[in-house]
């Protein structure tokens, strides 16, 4: 009788863990139902708590992770200044919040190929989170149906996949081009000739920064758009699609104003117009990047937006340790980093402050 009831006590505690554990699978959420979205809300910009302080070089958390988890974070190529920004965030993370981060790119410099086999390869060694800069939102996606069917989150910066993050951070893209170009229009009494240098056809962050370019020119008429072209994100394609525009009859005489979708062709573009003896220019550009700084000390960019991949990618760090260590799932799906909240227009009056007390590159 007493071996009867042992077995019996046995089968209950067995069974109480197979249902708890049939529970917590059926409890847990399907990141694959998450359809991606290109605007940030008010309530996501402004008002939602966030694990970690400061921004740039001064982002910090006391979250602490409680396990013994390796993030990849994986970027479209090792040379852009943002993707080395993102490399050094998720190392910093690592640190402080104590996890392996595994930092990781393309050989061959934005190839959606090497990312999926990267992806796939970090799926089998049993990686627990990505975060990921994917160089197509609809390329990346077996990657991350792999990821969501292996219950592996994945976190999203800047191009984000059509569906199955758990969370998309980075700057809202449309916001940023909007606040940059309406900052160079108000500059230029509101009017002249504009040059957009756009980023790759078909990306996700330069299509939207794209369109929030063109929705700031719309409310100032007398700016006229003279040329829209890419420059795929790279200073000499921004110096050679300068030089070649600035070639064509007339344009010199209109040209007032360049917004270039990231400060590398913003920096390129600087160079063909000296190289060109072009003055009066007003140059914008996107990232805060070190050489960016350094060209408006000079006086040679007008503003640039700091984009913060350094805290973008501390952030969806932190926001992965919450979820592996309590299940908790971000409050909205786009939670942008850094926003409004965070002052991250820079221009000639706040480029000391910004390389002094939190720039990313620092």
């Amino acid at each position: 009788m007493k071996k009867l009831s042992l077995l019996l006590m046995a089968l209950v505690l067995v069974f109480g863990c197979v249902m708890s554990s049939m529970a917590a699978a059926a409890e847990k959420p399907d990141f694959s139902l998450n359809v991606n979205v290109n605007r940030a809300s008010d309530n996501a910009k402004w008002k939602i708590e966030l694990p970690i302080t400061g921004i740039g070089s001064k982002v910090a958390t006391e979250l602490k992770a409680k396990g013994e988890y390796t993030i990849c974070v994986m970027t479209k190529n090792s040379t852009n200044p943002y993707m080395n920004g993102m490399w050094k965030g998720g190392e910093a993370a690592g640190r402080d919040m104590g996890v392996t981060v595994v930092t990781l790119a393309p050989a061959q410099q934005d190839s959606i190929e090497e990312q999926l086999a990267i992806m796939e390869a970090q799926i089998q060694q049993g990686v627990d989170g990505f975060v990921i800069h994917p160089s197509d939102s609809n390329g990346i996606m077996a990657a991350v149906d792999a990821a969501n069917e292996a219950g592996i989150p994945v976190v999203a910066i800047g191009t984000a996949p059509t569906s199955g993050s758990m969370m998309r951070t980075g700057v809202d893209y449309f916001e940023t081009g909007y606040v940059v170009t309406k900052y160079l229009c108000e500059k230029a009494g509101g009017e002249g000739g504009v040059v957009i240098l756009e980023g790759p056809p078909g990306a996700q962050n330069a299509e939207e920064r794209k369109a929030g370019i063109l929705a700031a020119l719309e409310e100032y008429p007398n700016c006229k758009l003279l040329e829209s072209q890419t420059a795929n994100f790279n200073r000499a394609q921004g110096m050679q699609v300068m030089e070649n525009l600035l070639q064509r009859a007339g344009l010199k005489d209109e040209l007032k104003i360049v917004v270039g979708a990231n400060d590398e062709m913003a920096l390129g573009a600087i160079q063909a117009l000296k190289a060109a003896s072009v003055t009066g220019v007003l140059v914008g550009g996107f990232d805060g990047s070190k050489d960016a700084s350094q060209a408006i000390k000079d006086g040679d960019l007008t503003v640039t937006y700091n984009t913060d991949p350094f805290g973008s990618t501390y952030f969806a760090v932190a926001a992965l340790i919450q979820y592996l260590d309590d299940g908790k799932v971000p409050e909205e799906y786009f939670i942008p980093f850094p926003s409004e909240r965070h002052d991250p227009l820079i221009d000639a009056g706040k480029i000391d402050t910004y390389i002094a007390d939190f720039a990313w590159f620092n």
